[in-house]
């Protein structure tokens, strides 16, 4: 065999990390369910699609090839949302695995070379992302026999959804190449992801309202679901006219599918290009003497550090505190500030979320903000800060027991006089004490907009002729005509409450389950995450549809989940329009039936956390034996 040949096919296919990573993740039942519930979502989404569409009783060619287009539509952005959400879960390992030191003392002292390790790694995991797209491809191909989905849409939107899955890829491996990570920074690595995904789209959202145009923007190439828009909904997100820009201009405004394939490729290659280069720097870092730290602090702490009642850098000491009535509540709301990073970033986010609270509504009572505008700035900010602290929630919950079962603190625990229903509570009070100044964020964002839009509105009240700048005009049939609806329901605060911590709460109970039932971290994480997202997923959905579509009872069935809620506060007149437009109680009886809806909320999530607390204090001894081997 030629060299030049074997070289390449030991870089991929031939790659004995890439066949053994491969070898060992086909035996997984993990991944055979993921691949079964992939392919479940999706034959479930074309199905309802195709289904709903074609409930007409007559249907000519061309509302069939339509409606096959629209199908197609659906079940591509969900392609890329599921790409997105199953790339990080496969790729976690390269960095939760191949971050043991050991690992890489082991690699590094093998004949491969820096290009084979990096490169096995990659090929190896992002194999089972390319056995979902190809497993996927009948299902596309269905569409094309009602017309209307031209092939190569098809071939494009598969390499969007791979170019996103070979980025998130790409930067799994260099992080693990660092080594400057271990296993806690899977999650931060998933909250990135999709915290990424949520900015580019939010600032592409905020840039078409300020500027009025409905097209693209410099984010649709950097966003796999914005170049998605792009390619498939050209009469509502159209691209620039070919010849109108020149440059950067003409490349991201014109020609932005183009401009996503050749940046995500290029991106992955120097983040693949840095990790061989720096793989075995990575792994003598760690090494005493070659970079890193040895011995520990000496001397009085900083004054910093003893404000946030931290002992010195590197000691094994702190200053005492006083313990809670439940010591596991005070251990687990402690421990989440151990460190300095943790407690900078914590109150970082807090500062900078009730900063921007403030900075939104004065823009608006500046006039900076048009109401338009100020309605998505508000909606894109409060759901930012609500997705970021329930990927913190889950990550809390979804480790929480299974990290002490690795440890072995679970095993010292277990020899106290606490029982497992006190054990299990304090988890669950421990987190809530952590997250709730969290919480208060988006909580304080809704209640002053909400403040500021109700008292406003009372002052321009007085001001007849005066044009309101806290309403926005909509065409009401119930009403015989045009009237106005607030910016921001005043109520907004106390909706947001009652369904936002009461979800919250029910995320962290799921993912303490997982993590009391999981031998392992990853499991549970994985676990927790897809088990929330499609609860939350399908609940929203519905509670959206209720929400639009029927009168009254819509508007109580929205609080049932928190975005549907939010999104009811800020946009009344479109999220409740059956309700607000159509019905005879109007604005006030939406206001009332979201709050009806909100206390039936927190009874209902109160009830599934006790059965939960319940079910898993009854069960907690057995679940504890059975992990351990112990019959």
């Amino acid at each position: 065999m030629p060299v030049a040949l074997s070289w390449l096919l030991r870089l991929g296919p031939a790659n004995p990390i890439a066949v053994r990573l491969v070898q060992n993740g086909s035996r997984r039942t993990k991944h055979l369910y993921l691949r079964m519930a992939y392919l479940g979502v999706l034959i479930a989404v074309l199905l309802w699609a195709l289904l709903v569409l074609m409930s007409g009783d007559q249907m000519n060619f061309r509302d069939l090839a339509a409606q096959g287009a629209t199908a197609f539509k659906y079940i591509a952005f969900l392609q890329v949302a599921l790409i997105c959400i199953l790339a990080p879960v496969f790729m976690a390992g390269a960095i939760a695995q191949e971050a043991d030191p050991r690992t890489w003392d082991i690699l590094l002292t093998t004949p491969l070379g820096a290009t084979q390790i990096v490169l096995g790694n990659l090929f190896g995991r992002l194999f089972f992302i390319l056995a979902l797209l190809v497993s996927s491809l009948p299902l596309f191909a269905i569409t094309q026999y009602f017309g209307g989905v031209p092939g190569d849409r098809i071939f494009l939107s598969y390499l969007i959804a791979a170019c996103a899955a070979l980025v998130v890829g790409s930067a799994a491996v260099a992080l693990s190449v660092s080594r400057v990570v271990g296993k806690r920074a899977v999650f931060a690595f998933y909250v990135s992801v999709i915290s990424y995904l949520a900015v580019t789209a939010g600032a592409d959202a905020v840039i078409r309202a300020a500027t009025g145009n409905p097209g693209v923007t410099y984010m649709t190439a950097i966003n796999p679901f914005l170049t998605l828009s792009a390619l498939l909904q050209p009469s509502t997100y159209p691209v620039m006219p070919p010849g109108t820009g020149a440059g950067l201009e003409a490349w991201f405004l014109e020609r932005p599918v183009l401009t996503s394939l050749i940046i995500a490729p290029g991106l992955s290659v120097l983040l693949i290009a840095a990790s061989i280069v720096t793989v075995r720097i990575g792994g003598i870092a760690g090494v005493g003497g070659l970079g890193g730290r040895t011995g520990t602090a000496s001397g009085p702490a900083p004054w910093y550090r003893r404000m946030l009642g931290l002992g010195a850098a590197g000691s094994e000491t702190r200053p005492a505190r006083a313990v809670w009535a439940n010591p596991i509540s005070w251990r687990e709301a402690a421990s989440r500030n151990a460190t300095l990073g943790r407690i900078l970033a914590r109150y970082a986010f807090i500062a900078a979320g009730l900063l921007s609270g403030v900075v939104i509504v004065l823009l608006l009572h500046m006039g900076t903000l048009t109401q338009t505008t100020f309605r998505t700035v508000l909606l894109a900010t409060v759901m930012g800060e609500l997705l970021v602290i329930t990927l913190v929630a889950v990550n809390m919950s979804a480790t929480a027991v299974s990290r002490e079962r690795e440890d072995g603190t679970l095993d010292l625990l277990l020899t106290t006089p606490i029982t497992p229903a006190k054990y299990l509570s304090g988890k669950l009070q421990g987190m809530m004490a952590y997250l709730l100044p969290m919480l208060a964020v988006p909580l304080f964002t809704m209640l002053v907009a909400g403040l500021y839009v109700g008292i406003a509105g009372a002052m321009e009240t007085g001001a007849p002729g005066a044009t309101s700048t806290t309403q926005i005009a909509y065409t009401s049939a119930a009403m015989g005509g045009a009237s106005q609806a607030p910016l921001v329901l005043p109520e907004a605060g106390v909706v947001g409450a009652l369904s936002v911590i009461p979800f919250i709460a029910l995320c962290v109970m799921i993912g303490m389950s997982f993590s009391l039932r999981s031998r392992g971290v990853l499991g549970s994480v994985a676990q927790t995450v897809g088990v929330v997202g499609v609860v939350a997923g399908m609940v929203g959905l519905c509670a959206w549809r209720a929400a639009a579509d029927v009168p009254l009872l819509g508007p109580v069935l929205a609080a049932l989940n928190p975005a549907a809620a939010i999104v009811a506060t800020i946009q009344p007149e479109v999220a409740l329009q059956e309700t607000v437009v159509r019905s005879t109680g109007g604005m006030g009886a939406a206001r009332t039936a979201l709050i009806i809806g909100g206390l039936v909320s927190l009874a209902i999530h109160a009830a599934i956390i006790y059965g939960l607390v319940t079910a898993m204090t009854r069960n907690f001894d057995q679940t504890v034996r059975r992990l351990a081997g112990i019959k």
